[in-house]
């Protein structure tokens, strides 16, 4: 017998045997989020939730307003098994807004302030949402203004919020938590058709055309996800972990807000990457846990003043590459790591052996994850040693993209692998299979933990007057790890815009700031393969020696 209450059309959900096996092994958790940061309330009330510059939050605060926010958003018209888009930054209230709905069962779709008319009006369409939150002070960005303007060009959209400040007349998150009594919040909430196995929220795919596939997460499998993390990571109710990129993310959820919510971690949030600033929150407030998806590590390499912050207190710090560099810089353990939404996580804890922190990814902190590395574009296993696309199946495995079966038949292999894309060789080190990575196989873009379709954004290019064809490929950066580079063969007798003119074109046909690339390099064709398609490996190849070439220059 399955605990879905709130059933949603369109969504996958994992086979009643699949649930039943998973809670039997411990691999789900067989609550709600809400219920598990009830439990939690009770347990540790006074001892601090989230801390920011701004405020701390204790675990009794966080329960009893979000106890209020999640029963106003039902008293404003929005119910149990509704989307919502969110638009809002890394803070206090944004924790507080996605635990309210996980508390009233309004799944968020975890979309990003950064998003444009591209990208949220292909979400709300995909989605149905009907509520929407955006933050008035994220950046000098009129987001207020174009979430209303999303609203008048999508039918589906009714119930906009605005969270950390509110025009008059604009319904505001402070307004509705304060006309909601607490007592009757919880009458209100007690009623609700909310299990175990219901939709928590729609997360993002980072896929390669740039249309977001959807994917569903459960609520009990998300919380017996982010144990698996914590165990990996001697993550216990005493640690402390410090995150400062974006909450909505799968990563930002799983490291820093359910530990939080369901097991009583404590977490520092800040609302951009600080370095120097981060340090000093480790040091103010003894983090013992730090992760880089991102940007991170990089910056920190190239920080020179370590030695002015005590670290004492870090046990461990996280990034997905470099961390025996990092380790060295920082004078305390490091690893390596690897996640991907669709449901696997991989690391090392802190006494792992030196091979497996610095030289692999790690392993999953699950015990039932099934991983196979297979032949690109086959199912026939890759020889012992040799590279392999990483596929894998287990409780916390993409079940199916939301209402996308085209997308779903192309995903997994014959026997429920997934296709991460990712490609990958196995080491074994004292016994435990560890994985590196080695390179993707589809195309896309890591940008600081920001994926870019290319197949996307060379289609917006393509749209340019001048533009007979593009191609985006990723070239390395220090700091990001990848930015996107586009190879543009002009029209005959025009000129190709530069960066900042064909970022202000692309950003007018709605297309995300991010997306848009940081070197345009103007060519008469492009190198192809033997069977006659444009080489991408081979124009990578091309700018990163550009790149070194230039770098060498300016040194010399």
């Amino acid at each position: 017998m399955t605990n879905i209450l709130s059933p949603i059309e369109g969504v996958s959900y994992p086979p009643p045997e699949r649930a039943t096996a998973s809670i039997a092994n411990g691999s789900w958790i067989a609550s709600t989020v809400g219920n598990a940061l009830r439990a939690t309330a009770k347990r540790c009330a006074d001892r601090p939730a989230f801390i920011s510059d701004e405020r701390t939050l204790s675990f009794r605060e966080l329960d009893e307003t979000t106890e209020r926010f999640a029963a106003a958003m039902l008293n404003l018209g929005l119910v149990t098994g509704d989307r919502a888009i969110f638009q809002l930054g890394t803070n206090i209230e944004t924790a507080i807004v996605l635990l309210a709905c996980f508390k009233a069962g309004i799944v968020p779709v975890c979309s990003l302030p950064q998003h444009r008319e591209v990208e949220i009006g292909q979400l709300a369409r995909q989605s149905g949402a009907r509520g929407y939150f955006v933050q008035a002070d994220f950046n000098s960005f009129d987001l207020i203004g174009f979430a209303a303007g999303m609203v008048e060009k999508h039918a589906t959209l009714k119930h906009l919020v605005v969270v950390r400040g509110a025009p008059a007349g604009a319904p505001s998150m402070e307004a509705l938590i304060e006309g909601m009594p607490l007592a009757a919040a919880r009458e209100r909430l007690s009623h609700l058709p909310l299990g175990s196995e219901d939709v928590l929220s729609f997360q993002l795919s980072g896929g390669t055309t740039g249309v977001p596939k959807i994917i569903p997460r459960f609520h009990a499998e998300y919380l017996g996800h982010s144990a698996g993390w914590m165990r990996r990571y001697r993550i216990t109710a005493e640690s402390r972990v410090i995150w400062s990129l974006p909450l909505l993310h799968n990563a930002g959820q799983l490291y820093a807000l359910i530990p939080t919510a369901t097991f009583g971690v404590t977490t520092v949030l800040m609302p951009k990457v600080d370095i120097r600033r981060m340090l000093e929150l480790i040091e103010q407030h003894r983090v013992t846990h730090a992760l880089s998806i991102g940007p991170i590590a990089p910056q920190l390499l190239a920080y020179t003043e370590i030695a002015r912050h005590d670290l004492s207190s870090l046990q461990l710090f996280a990034t997905m590459s470099r961390s025996d560099n990092l380790e060295q810089h920082l004078g305390l353990p490091c690893s390596n790591l690897y996640g991907i939404t669709e449901g696997l996580l991989l690391g090392s804890p802190a006494d792992a052996p030196a091979f497996a922190r610095h030289h692999t990814q790690g392993a999953s902190g699950c015990p039932q994850d099934e991983i196979r590395l297979l032949v690109a574009e086959s199912e026939a296993p890759s020889a012992p040693g040799e590279m392999g696309e990483m596929c894998f199946r287990g409780p916390s495995s993409l079940t199916g993209f939301f209402d996308n079966p085209e997308a779903n038949a192309k995903a997994f292999t014959s026997d429920g692998f997934y296709r991460t894309g990712d490609m990958m060789t196995a080491h074994v080190v004292d016994g435990l299979t560890c994985y590196t990575f080695e390179g993707r196989l589809r195309d896309n873009i890591n940008r600081g933990g920001e994926k870019i379709g290319c197949e996307e954004v060379e289609g917006f290019i393509s749209q340019h007057p001048a533009v007979a064809d593009a191609k985006l490929i990723a070239m390395p950066d220090p700091f990001f790890g990848e930015k996107a580079c586009a190879y543009v063969v002009p029209r005959p007798g025009m000129v190709v815009p530069d960066v900042k003119a064909l970022g202000a074109f692309l950003t007018g046909l709605g297309l995300a700031k991010y997306k848009c690339p940081e070197r345009v390099e103007v060519v008469d064709s492009y190198p192809l393969t033997r069977v006659g398609k444009v080489d991408k490996p081979a124009l990578k190849k091309l700018i990163a020696d550009q790149l070194a070439a230039e770098a060498a220059g300016s040194t010399s």
